[in-house]
């Protein structure tokens, strides 16, 4: 019915509203699943700390970008520890005193957002409310505390999947499958609703698809 609506070729908000309440009495809409207070507030912090870790990410950058703009060579690898970073700003004489005042800034920056997002990260991990959780689903191969925390905190309750595929697809761990005659393929992994999952989730060689057993003993 829903879907009828969207395709409609007459449509206004009267004729929407009308066929919105037939749905309704006829119970034909969808359940919504609404998160509880207590991992809402939880996952407030963790979309913070998501926004200092995309700050921490430019804040580095604009210091790459600053030395490549002077012509300053330095060692990438080493560039954000603090050792190799105070030599580099004492010993290059291509580093002028308006320059190394912008980089320490950016310096100070970079650790001050270091010290609050490791903060936040440690109040998730040791919250009694997701500690036990977060502590079985690490037990998974290539799942790190980032990544439990966001299935945790961003998909809820797992029972509401009724079973591993569909929690899997929620988080757009699988393509989609797409079929002709005999022949069927899956297409690449996309980012749907659910790209905060995604989008914060470690990056340590994880597949969705070879961790399904995993992941359901760990839910």
């Amino acid at each position: 019915m829903l879907r009828a609506i969207a395709a409609a070729k007459k449509k206004n908000d009267r004729v929407d509203a009308s066929k919105i309440c037939d749905c309704l009495r006829c119970d034909f809409l969808p359940e919504c699943y609404m998160a509880s207070t207590a991992i809402r507030e939880r996952r407030r912090t963790l979309r913070y700390r998501n926004l200092l870790v995309r700050q921490l990410v430019q804040m580095k950058n604009k210091i790459s970008g600053l030395l490549m703009e002077a012509g300053v060579s330095y060692n990438k690898r080493r560039l954000h520890r603090a050792g190799y970073f105070r030599e580099l700003l004492a010993t290059n004489p291509g580093i002028d005193e308006g320059l190394c005042s912008l980089l320490r800034l950016c310096r100070e920056t970079v650790v001050r957002l270091q010290k609050t997002e490791s903060a936040l990260v440690r109040s998730l991990e040791r919250d009694s409310l997701l500690m036990d959780r977060v502590e079985r689903l690490m037990t998974v191969p290539a799942v790190g505390p980032i990544t439990a925390l966001t299935w945790a905190l961003e998909v809820g309750d797992a029972q509401r999947f009724s079973s591993i595929k569909k929690a899997i697809s929620y988080c757009g761990l699988c393509g989609a499958e797409k079929s002709s005659a005999n022949t069927v393929q899956r297409t690449p992994l996309f980012q749907t609703a659910q790209q905060t999952f995604t989008d914060h989730a470690d990056r340590g060689g994880e597949d969705g698809t070879a961790l399904q057993p995993e992941l359901g003993d760990a839910l």
